[in-house]
């Protein structure tokens, strides 16, 4: 039987929950797969901290050579998080002739050509399933089973504090500041919650998906990303009231020769599945034009879900070892479809606003509206509103539109003093 040996950086709480993973279920992967793997070395500060697996003090090691430069070890695992010095010894593990595999998306996401590029030169495989979607088996379902399709569209919930707080302020009408310190009590949210809360963390996962599925490269940084702690209990109750959830999504779609992408908080209908997902469950919804609609559905983060990920694609790796054929095919670059990237392209919206309560002041505001281009799908004006002689709250579906317009149309009405405020601007899927 062959022996696997592989080395892993950090053992905290993903790389406890890889290393759970294997202990746990060692006897069957090894019946399954016919290879044995083994962890033998770790590199890692905290070698006190209570953990629930069983860890020899031998296996401990603070200095990052003794992985890379060890001749037994075949594949080497990186769970030390952030964009450096995680990049570069990802980088040098490959340079080292080692498998790679990864559950880091924002070292993935600010370096994939580089380590592409580094897997490919030394005839290495790197594997990064869990970086996008935890324990969903998003990335090896569209490189394998669905490669025959050519897709035109991934959108998706890929971060589970987010929709955790979004969800806890639909189903019981909490304010955002309250349900992320629940959060954060719960371990959903981390201490310092800005990379979930401002949509940071999905943008590293959508550039991934992008780079997979389109063969274009869109950064991070590129992506236009708002995140959700402008959204409050009124955007909430609106979306109800119009027959909506609020979600917020990660989009990407290909229309023509371009590309169209962003991370926002969207109105989604309740008839859609994404509606139905909740608290830190993800899902990701593509269509192909073989396979047509899909959606992958599970927990998005997680010791063992994430564990599962990393694990899953150790055991590819190791498979392919014991077979001899440990490398990949890569397409040439003159095959792959050139899009153009445009941003977010146009959408539907949602725009919360409010005005002075006197007569006319809504037929100004439609008027100016449509001087634009734009057109209404529905309107709302509160009742209660007006009965206190103060300024009145009214709210507009918008037909589809670019976000530049509809922000030269906003610009004017505030300007012209038809409305006193523009409280929300919301994308309608």
């Amino acid at each position: 039987m062959k022996t696997i040996k592989v080395g892993l950086l950090g053992l905290g709480n993903i790389g406890t929950g890889s290393y759970k993973t294997l202990e746990m279920n060692k006897k069957q992967i090894t019946a399954n797969t016919g290879v044995d793997i083994e962890i033998t070395k770790i590199l890692e500060r905290d070698v006190n901290r209570e953990r629930d697996i069983t860890v020899t003090p031998d296996m401990f090691t603070q200095n990052p050579d003794d992985i890379f430069l060890d001749p037994e070890i075949d594949i080497v695992i990186e769970l030390i998080g952030g964009i450096e010095p995680a990049s570069t010894f990802m980088l040098k593990a490959l340079e080292n002739g080692k498998h790679v595999v990864t559950a880091n998306k924002a070292a993935v996401a600010a370096n994939y050509d580089m380590l592409m590029e580094a897997a490919k030169k030394n005839k290495v495989m790197f594997r990064f399933e869990a970086s996008v979607g935890g324990g969903i088996p998003i990335l090896n379902s569209l490189t394998t089973a669905l490669l025959a399709n050519e897709f035109d569209e991934i959108l998706g919930i890929i971060n589970g504090t987010t929709n955790y707080i979004l969800t806890q302020m639909t189903e019981f009408g909490l304010d955002y500041a309250d349900v992320l310190k629940v959060a954060q009590e719960k371990g959903f949210a981390e201490a310092d919650p800005t990379a979930d809360v401002e949509g940071i963390d999905v943008a590293n996962k959508l550039s991934i998906l992008i780079s997979l599925i389109f063969g274009s490269r869109v950064s991070p940084e590129e992506i236009p990303t708002e995140g959700i702690t402008k959204i409050t209990k009124d955007d909430i109750d609106f979306a109800v009231q119009f027959g909506y959830k609020i979600k917020l999504l990660a989009t990407a779609k290909k229309v023509d020769k371009q590309l169209e992408c962003h991370v926002q908080p969207a109105f989604v209908p309740s008839s859609h599945p994404l509606a139905s997902v909740s608290n830190e469950f993800n899902a990701i919804f593509v269509r192909g034009n073989a396979v047509d609609e899909l959606m992958f559905y599970g927990k998005g983060a997680g010791p063992l879900p994430t564990g599962s990920a990393v694990m899953g694609d150790v055991i590819e790796i190791s498979k392919a070892i014991a077979k001899g054929s440990a490398f990949d095919h890569y397409a040439e670059d003159s095959i792959i479809e050139n899009l153009n990237f445009v941003g977010e392209g146009q959408n539907k919206y949602y725009v919360s606003l409010t005005a002075k309560n006197v007569p006319g002041v809504m037929g100004k505001i439609t008027t100016a509206l449509g001087e634009y281009g734009i057109g209404i799908d529905s309107v709302m004006q509160l009742a209660n509103d007006a009965q206190t002689g103060d300024d009145v709250s009214i709210v507009f579906i918008l037909h589809e539109v670019t976000r530049e317009r509809l922000d030269e149309a906003l610009v004017s009405i505030i300007g012209n003093h038809f409305a006193t405020a523009i409280k929300s601007i919301i994308r309608v899927m």
